[in-house]
């Protein structure tokens, strides 16, 4: 598929490039973390939330509000999956890496979503960016060979445990963790997940 840059005007409706912010700290600790050939996902990172920078991050960032900072590395060139918060996420590209996006407002009124709706972007290493909390998304896929390590900031407790059930239609029948809403294709596989990707399991 055509992959864009995160500078294209069609990025716009998905997030934007922030700047301004110190993350040299971040982007030093995200070194010491693993790149495994699977995707891993940690939600949290005590080490950098300790950080100055975090406090910048959670002040100007996510107006005062309590932040998580974890991380997504791994080698990834499937979309398998599509989420989305009640919340904006900040990535921050540790080296070149590409994201997969869509719209929340094109999934069907029967929760399912046609990948053919999405777009790639490659965001180039050391880019900060904001992901709007309309914008459906997933583990980046790999820009280079040796894969890719992403930082996440979320508001605190997102893609953390559920601590109550989930009903069996609806909407919040997509709730697979705290503040996540997950669409899944059906040739991931992923257990528990409502699968209603339509279309192409999309590759770059």
């Amino acid at each position: 598929m055509e992959i864009k840059k995160v500078t294209d005007p069609s990025f716009r409706k998905y997030g934007k490039i922030m700047t301004g912010y110190e993350i040299g700290g971040i982007l030093r600790e995200m070194e010491h973390t693993p790149l495994p050939d699977e995707v891993i996902y940690v939600p949290s990172d005590e080490t950098m939330e300790a950080l100055a920078e975090a406090k910048q991050i959670e002040q100007y960032g996510f107006g005062g509000l309590p932040i998580q900072i974890g991380y997504c590395n791994g080698r990834n060139h499937k979309l398998n999956a599509l989420e989305y918060h009640r919340s904006s996420e900040i990535n921050i590209a540790v080296n070149d890496l590409i994201l997969i996006l869509g719209c929340e407002q094109d999934i069907q009124e029967d929760g399912t979503y046609d990948t053919a709706n999405c777009e790639a972007f490659l965001v180039p290493a050391g880019t900060m960016i904001e992901v709007y909390a309309t914008t459906l998304h997933y583990a980046p896929c790999s820009a280079q060979e040796k894969g890719f390590r992403c930082v996440v900031i979320l508001p605190k407790g997102t893609n953390t445990e559920l601590s109550f059930a989930v009903p069996d239609k609806g909407e919040a029948h997509r709730m697979t963790a705290r503040n996540k809403w997950l669409i899944a294709h059906p040739e991931a596989g992923i257990d528990g997940a409502f699968v209603g990707l339509t279309g192409e399991n999309l590759t770059v």
